[in-house]
């Protein structure tokens, strides 16, 4: 039997298993995460209020109940825990799909004030990530501003408008629940340095914002106009039109009275944000133009718009992986159809699928094909690989090393804990947000 680590598993690792259990009757795969909970960002990074997209997690689910892929959580591999040396001596083969670990900075002054926050925090506590912090991020705020125009900003923006009548049925933890609830946040803007024919949110997802109870959402036409897209969009590719022709309609009516208002503004670069009181008070930006290039170039007007609250969402990005190369241009690890690269070189036995493979682009389904071609270069590998001897059983030795990793029903008892919850709180189930909490209820059963 071949054995092989995938490492992550959200859709990059679980779609890699799914390919190498098809593709090879003799691989045998264990799933290894840090978290002792499965799906990666289908259940930490997906906004509570997509049931639907939550529910890929059921296609997962089938994947880690294959009879020949085993899933181990809370195992660490590198830093403090597991040496990325040691799991290739266990597997005959270890794929990373770790995906992009951390998010992209602005680089500009007063970016680290009370107040400012990447918008992967924001979505890590109202995700109920046991890393998360409730940095209380709403405490005072009346006006925020998302810095980014893509699906992410899209999220969190929506999530800053939501009430709690329709938060309650979803898993949101019950503190962010009641954080959200009691928010005085009234005035959303939602700002990007480039046009509305070069956003990157999906047009559905653009859509939802139009739809959100006692929510006006308006677009400044004077200020779409300086995208030479906006007044004829027939030549854009067919997502960009639609986003154009959605971003059109917020501009033919007034803004109503509404308890939150939520602003669409474009052309508009930060450069530094503002103090109040020792805290942020508001983003000053500069006023972009199109360069002609598909970029865009300043004017030296500025704006300032008031924020005790700033998320920013510019982009995710890649982290080096203990003993392994990586490029920090791109945020990947250098590879050749998922075969991991070092100076150039083939390493043997050492692969990458998902974001960590080719940065954080495409949306979910992208991983599918993704993780295929990185299984296809490791089953034509595989006659080399399986010559070297691993242990018939990697538990044992993950044991020995001080390691008791949650296996698959201790993850079924946090589930139960998590309907348990729900249940005693009137709503249906609801996330546990820490680590004690989470591996209590994981030892709830023999792993």
């Amino acid at each position: 039997m071949l054995h092989v680590a995938v490492i992550g598993s959200g859709p990059s690792g679980c779609y890699t298993a799914q390919s190498l259990v098809q593709q090879d009757p003799h691989v045998v795969v264990d799933v290894l995460d840090r978290l002792p909970c499965p799906y990666g960002l289908v259940r930490y990074g997906v906004a509570p209020d997509h049931e639907k997209i939550k529910s890929l997690q059921n296609n997962l689910r089938t994947v880690l109940e294959h009879e020949r892929v085993r899933f181990l959580g809370g195992v660490q591999v590198g830093g403090a825990g597991l040496p990325a040396a040691r799991l290739r001596e266990l597997y005959h083969a270890v794929v990373y799909c770790v995906g992009a670990a951390t998010d992209r900075h602005l680089q500009i002054p007063g970016e680290d004030l009370p107040g400012s926050w990447s918008a992967t925090q924001f979505v890590s506590w109202y995700s109920a990530h046991p890393d998360a912090v409730d940095d209380g991020f709403l405490r005072g705020a009346r006006s925020a501003v998302v810095i980014g125009i893509g699906n992410v900003a899209v999220d969190v923006a929506r999530m800053l408008a939501r009430g709690p009548a329709e938060l309650s049925p979803t898993d949101v933890p019950q503190a962010a629940l009641e954080a959200l609830a009691a928010s005085r946040v009234s005035d959303i803007s939602m700002v990007g340095r480039r046009g509305p024919s070069q956003a990157r949110f999906t047009t559905k997802e653009l859509r939802e914002l139009g739809s959100l109870p006692d929510t006006a959402v308006s677009v400044d036409p004077a200020e779409a106009a300086l995208d030479p897209a906006w007044s004829d969009p027939s030549g854009l590719p067919s997502a960009q039109r639609r986003n154009v022709e959605v971003l059109r309609g917020w501009t033919e009516a007034p803004a109503a009275d509404a308890p939150h208002r939520m602003r669409l503004r474009f052309f508009l670069r930060p450069v530094e944000l503002l103090a109040d009181g020792g805290r942020v008070g508001a983003v000053r930006f500069e006023r972009t133009v199109p360069d002609g290039q598909g970029g865009v170039t300043g004017t030296g007007q500025y704006e300032e718009i008031e924020a005790q609250l700033v998320l920013r969402s510019v982009g995710y990005r890649g982290v080096p992986l203990e003993g392994l190369p990586f490029d920090p241009a791109s945020g990947t690890v250098p590879n050749l159809a998922g075969r991991v690269l070092r100076d150039g070189v083939v390493m043997p036995g050492e692969y990458v699928a998902g974001w960590i493979k080719r940065g954080p682009t495409g949306v979910i389904g992208t991983n599918r094909p993704c993780a295929r071609e990185t299984v296809t270069s490791l089953i034509e590998d595989a006659a080399e690989l399986v010559r070297r001897d691993v242990p018939e059983d990697p538990l044992a030795a993950l044991r020995d090393a001080g390691i008791e990793p949650v296996q698959w029903a201790g993850w079924q008892s946090i589930e139960r804990a998590e309907a348990a919850l729900g249940a005693s709180l009137g709503r249906r189930v609801v996330k546990i947000p820490d680590w004690p909490s989470l591996l209590e209820a994981a030892g709830g059963t023999s792993v």
